[in-house]
């Protein structure tokens, strides 16, 4: 076991300022990602932490993930778009083309599904091995440069960005596109990074 990954399930990500509080979304979530960590390990899968969150890996290739979100423990498949999912249990992130994603609020639904999820994670070694790829289509997003060289520093601000719905997206955008000097663009998406992470659309923290 990784105890990089330990430290995840006692302090968070640290990606906000919640890391390490009790308001910290990943320690809602303890039990249910503790689970799904036993889980992942019978598959035979190196455990690391990238972008703040555990990852597994197969000779260096990433094949799963998991993580909290406010609303649940989950676990995620890189290359999900690729998976048969006979079951129908799997979920897209937003506009992510690849990533799939199951999503539980409790450990009794994670244990009920346990075999299914080896058997997912199994299929998703065998589809790395096979060397498949996922075959993208363009994105037309107008995106400004400035937001596209943050997703290169940070890929999870990327993911957590394509898992807003397409209208929260295309509010962001638009106004990371408004201001004429590239600074004041940086400034606009700095500022507003946490309430991506947290999965909120632009003006979401002002409703009531």
């Amino acid at each position: 076991m990784n105890t990089k990954v330990d430290k995840y399930l006692t302090d968070g990500c640290m990606r906000c300022k919640y890391g390490g509080t009790p308001q910290c979304k990943v320690l809602n979530w303890v039990e249910e990602l503790e689970l799904l960590r036993q889980i992942v390990f019978e598959t035979g899968l190196t455990e690391e932490i990238k972008w703040g969150v555990p990852v597994y890996t197969h000779y260096g290739k990433n094949i799963v993930t998991i993580n909290a979100l406010k609303e649940s423990a989950n676990i995620g498949f890189f290359k999900g778009v690729l998976l048969t999912d006979k079951h129908k249990i799997l979920k897209q992130q937003g506009n992510l083309q690849s990533d799939r994603l199951i999503k539980f609020t409790n450990p009794t639904d994670i244990e009920k599904v346990k075999d299914i999820l080896k058997e997912y994670i199994l299929e998703a070694i065998l589809i790395e091995e096979s060397g498949k790829k996922v075959e993208f289509k363009k994105n037309h997003d107008p995106i400004p440069e400035e937001l596209t060289k943050a997703f290169e520093i940070d890929p999870a601000f990327k993911k957590a960005f394509y898992a807003l719905t397409p209208g929260r997206q295309r509010g962001y955008i638009l106004h990371f596109s408004q201001p004429k000097q590239t600074q004041t663009r940086i400034g606009r998406i700095e500022k507003l990074k946490e309430q991506i992470f947290n999965g909120l659309g632009l003006n979401d923290k002002y409703s009531s």
